[in-house]
């Protein structure tokens, strides 16, 4: 499978086109809308939220509550282009309507932004079209991309979860779930998707220190995929290994500055024999591995234990107390302007990585199952889970 999405910030949509979809996959606008609805949640979020209320559109490859095969087409319509229509607009600006939009123009840089280093790429003067590309609104359109990936992951018996294990350097120190279900179920009812309802309250109270302040904070979260099968990805070559596209997708993620797969930094400091998971058989379950310390992966491939990964999120760099810049204009020294006022968007990022790692996941398993048509996948997993068990 691959997808691309397509839209600004403010811009009348953002879209996104999924091709390789098998057919004969239930899929409904509810399945996508969830997710997207998590994705707008967690605590320390900004008026934008209150302002979009995120529902897809599904445009093609689906009929009748099923995918066809074809390309799926999958639009949110941006409720808040109605008051930027002229700024944003496609079409060329009457003299009068350039004078209001030159009023709005960005010249001043922002720390932490894409937005002079993509100026100076692409030869702007107007900074806007860089950060309304470069914006995480459309994490919108990736996290749409995600949901469909999750439909097709459950319908195969995996599922996807995650949680926030760290806050503006809250760590949360009960991680443990007792399944999936439990993990889900618990993220869900947590503000900040947190398992510790001790360390939830301190990152809640960060976040509101943060916010008074002007500042932003960080966090770490984690994501989990359960009932993956063996050998997903590759050791053949660098590219195909699985556990290098995850940790990739998770620092494209915008603000993600780092990843890591299981125990990931630690293990610099453990010995092997705290490091590598020992194997054992029963004639219940096969092949498995006695602990998960390496998140689930050996030589780029998959083991059947859960996937486990984790992703740094930085703070984000808008802050109400704006660090100094350079117009790019005058040249002369200014504070950096303000687009966004999310104080801390670790919770919502949490959810956005569980798509991100979903898509990698459904793609893998179609490079190694194939299938054109769901049956046809199902039974060729089922088929490797048997002849796996007979080994």
């Amino acid at each position: 499978m691959r997808y691309l999405t397509a839209g600004e910030s403010h811009g009348p949509q953002l879209t996104t086109i999924i091709e390789g979809l098998p057919a004969q996959l239930e899929l409904l606008e509810e399945d996508i809308n969830g997710e997207l609805a998590r994705r707008q949640g967690g605590y320390g979020r900004g008026r934008r939220m209150q302002i979009e209320k995120d529902t897809v559109a599904i445009k093609s490859g689906v009929r009748h509550g099923k995918t066809t095969g074809a390309p799926v087409t999958l639009v949110v319509e941006n409720d808040d282009f109605v008051h930027w229509t002229k700024v944003m607009g496609a079409g060329p600006l009457s003299e009068e309507d350039q004078k209001s939009v030159d009023r709005k123009v960005i010249s001043r840089p922002r720390p932490g932004h894409a937005d002079l280093n993509g100026a100076i790429k692409y030869g702007h003067r107007d900074m806007r079209n860089v950060l309304e590309r470069s914006s995480a609104r459309e994490t919108t359109a990736r996290v749409a991309a995600g949901a469909v990936a999750k439909k097709l992951l459950k319908s195969l018996g995996i599922n996807v979860g995650g949680q926030v294990l760290e806050i503006g350097g809250v760590k949360a120190e009960e991680t443990n779930y007792s399944g999936m279900t439990d993990l889900q179920e618990r993220t869900e009812a947590s503000p900040v998707r947190c398992l510790d309802k001790d360390a939830e309250e301190k990152m809640m109270k960060a976040i509101d220190d943060a916010k008074a302040e002007g500042d932003s904070i960080g966090g770490v979260v984690q994501v989990v995929v359960d009932g993956v099968p063996t050998g997903l990805g590759s050791h053949v070559q660098y590219d195909r290994k699985l556990d290098s596209k995850i940790a990739g997708a998770i620092v494209s993620i915008n603000a993600f500055k780092g990843a890591e797969i299981g125990i990931g930094f630690e293990a610099a400091s453990k010995p092997g024999s705290e490091v590598h998971d020992e194997i054992a058989w029963d004639e219940e379950q096969g092949f498995y591995r006695k602990t998960n310390r390496l998140g689930g992966f050996e030589g780029g491939m998959t083991t059947g234990m859960p996937i486990v990964v984790q992703g740094v999120m930085k703070p984000i760099p808008t802050l109400y107390k704006p660090l100094q810049s350079v117009d790019v204009e005058t040249k002369e020294a200014f504070e950096a302007s303000i687009e966004r006022s999310d104080s801390c968007a670790v919770p919502a990022a949490s959810v956005v990585a569980e798509n991100v790692v979903a898509w990698e996941v459904a793609n893998s398993l179609l490079e190694t199952f194939g299938g054109d048509r769901l049956e046809s996948l199902q039974e060729a997993i089922q088929n490797q889970a048997d002849w796996e068990k007979e080994y």
